[in-house]
């Protein structure tokens, strides 16, 4: 590959840390009592959030101030300050995920309209390269294509114009369980079933912390004995079991993981947000707390180099290891990490959980202070119009995870003092696979595509070229150690290429130039004269 072909290599990163934690536990021995307040609560702020997320959504970019003091203000007497306070944030923070949602939507179907537009404009049978695909393979294909583009333009102007004119589309409760209303046998549900998820999708239990207040939250209180009171509304206020209009529930709570550090921040009495919510597959009910952590500065490159590195390369079924000593010399065998991403989302994460815990934990054994990770990011790339005929190759980069993956092994990573360094993606796999998968397969090791990829993520997140690194020849060979080495320096532009032809000193490699050899090549024996000219004529035909 020349160097004309190579795009920028970008250069290695220490990811950030977490700048938030979530821990959840499960409310036991519930009451019956407890269950109808949770329940009425639930409902009663549901159908407040569902009309005060109208309201926003209708304001567009005509909100201020005072149109949010108004909405405010209707809520409390129905409600109380902070828990209208906590449902106008929450229509706040959806309709803003909304418009980055739209902006993502727009972004996709203006590169579906690039690509198609560029390909009807290819004739046909066209081939494509590298860089730019080609034509379509017949008439009939380029005439659907262009039904298509048609489609795509038409819903790019519809987008951009309800951009512009701050229009969003919301569900609460979600538009895949509002689809699964039509679907039910296919979802496996009847009527009721579906109509008591939907409910409980769209009730409202949550509550911002407040720094300063007692235990920090004076909506939803947890002690730092476990015991759980929240606010009545207004219009529940004649259900509380407590003074100043408070409903204490019977059960106490304990964090397994993150407690000690919640229990801290509570005696603060800093802001800690909490959520209860209910789970109909299982009928239980949950409380999760979550609090903004201080962006850590992270740790220096130079010092996440020193142990040497681990180099992980994610896959659509498994994570591909690698250590690599400071050196970036492989150090040991492969190791991979799989997981199942098929099934409902509770499954795919709690698989995603568990190949990242042994990551880790085989880190920490290796003695590793830092794991290289591709900066991977498909959204450019899931294309339809880019990959159509590549069905499987879409739904492939679409079921590896890798926004959420990097978020949960950074945030997994803090909690075992290990870094993240992100690399540049590009040509890991290919250069990987040709410089270091035949070297290090043996009988008793197994060297794939994927492991040698771990290599040279590893090799790129230390700095190091991705090129393996050859010894000059002996004294005895006919240059008298040349330069032949595949080391580049660090400066050299283009160093994690493929090595071009430069013309040197021969080797017994290369076969010697016949025409300037043929007069003094024959032996003076005359056993040996029928196989020399028959290497000269076979050296003709090769440089002919």
């Amino acid at each position: 590959m020349s160097k004309k072909q190579l795009r920028p290599v970008e250069a290695p990163f220490v990811a950030l840390g977490p700048s938030g934690v979530a821990i959840r536990t499960r409310l036991k021995d519930l009451t019956s009592s407890d269950e109808k307040v949770l329940r009425l609560a639930g409902e009663h702020l549901g159908r407040l959030a569902s009309r005060d997320l109208a309201v926003r959504c209708a304001q567009g970019h005509d909100h201020n101030t005072e149109s949010w003091a108004v909405r405010k203000q209707g809520l409390t007497a129905e409600s109380s300050s902070r828990w209208a306070g906590a449902i106008t944030k929450a229509s706040h923070d959806q309709w803003a995920l909304s418009r980055r949602c739209q902006l993502a939507h727009i972004q996709g179907l203006e590169a579906g309209v690039r690509t198609l537009m560029h390909r009807l404009s290819q004739p046909l049978g066209e081939k494509g390269t590298k860089r730019a695909p080609g034509g379509y393979r017949s008439k009939h294909e380029w005439f659907v294509k262009s039904r298509r583009l048609a489609v795509l333009e038409h819903r790019l102007d519809v987008a951009r114009a309800e951009r512009e004119a701050g229009v969003v589309h919301v569900i609460r409760g979600g538009r895949r369980l509002l689809n699964t209303r039509h679907n039910l046998d296919a979802a496996q549900l009847t009527e009721q079933q579906w109509r008591e998820r939907w409910e409980t999708e769209r009730w409202f239990l949550q509550a911002d912390g407040e720094c300063g207040k007692r235990y920090g939250n004076e909506t939803i209180r947890v002690t730092p004995d476990g015991e759980v009171s929240i606010k009545l509304p207004a219009s529940l206020a004649h259900l509380a079991n407590a003074p100043r209009g408070r409903y204490v529930l019977a059960s106490k709570v304990t964090f397994a993981h993150g407690g000690a550090e919640r229990a801290d921040r509570i005696e603060g009495n800093h802001a800690v947000a909490y959520r209860i919510h209910y789970d109909v597959g299982r009928g239980r009910w949950y409380l999760t707390a979550s609090w903004h952590k201080p962006v850590v500065k992270t740790v220096p490159l130079a010092t996440a180099r020193t142990a040497g590195m681990v180099g992980v390369d994610t896959n659509a079924d498994h994570f591909a290891a690698y250590q690599l000593d400071r050196h970036g010399n492989p150090v040991g065998d492969p190791h991979r990490f799989f997981y199942d991403l098929t099934g409902s989302a509770n499954h795919r994460d709690a698989q995603v959980r568990h190949a990242i815990t042994q990551l880790l934990h085989w880190a920490k054994r290796c003695g590793v202070t830092a794991i290289g990770l591709e900066d991977l990011d498909f959204t450019a790339e899931k294309t339809r119009e880019k990959h159509g005929r590549k069905k499987r190759f879409r739904q492939l980069i679409s079921g590896i995870p890798t926004g959420k993956l990097k978020a949960r092994l950074v945030s997994m990573a803090a909690e075992q003092d290990l870094s993240i360094v992100a690399v540049d993606p590009a040509h890991t796999s290919m250069w990987g696979d040709q410089h270091w998968r035949k070297p290090l397969t043996s009988p008793r090791r197994k060297m794939s595509r994927h492991d040698a990829a771990g290599i040279a993520i590893g090799r790129r997140a230390l700095g190091h070229p991705i090129r393996r690194r050859t010894a000059p020849p002996h004294d005895d060979q006919s240059d008298r150690r040349g330069h032949r080495t595949v080391q580049a320096s660090p400066g050299t532009q283009g160093r994690e290429g493929t090595r071009p032809h430069a013309p040197g000193p021969r080797t017994r490699s290369v076969p010697p130039n016949a025409e300037r050899t043929r007069a003094t090549r024959t032996p003076k024996t005359v056993r040996d004269v029928r196989s020399a000219q028959e290497w000269v004529q076979d050296s003709l035909l090769l440089t002919d």
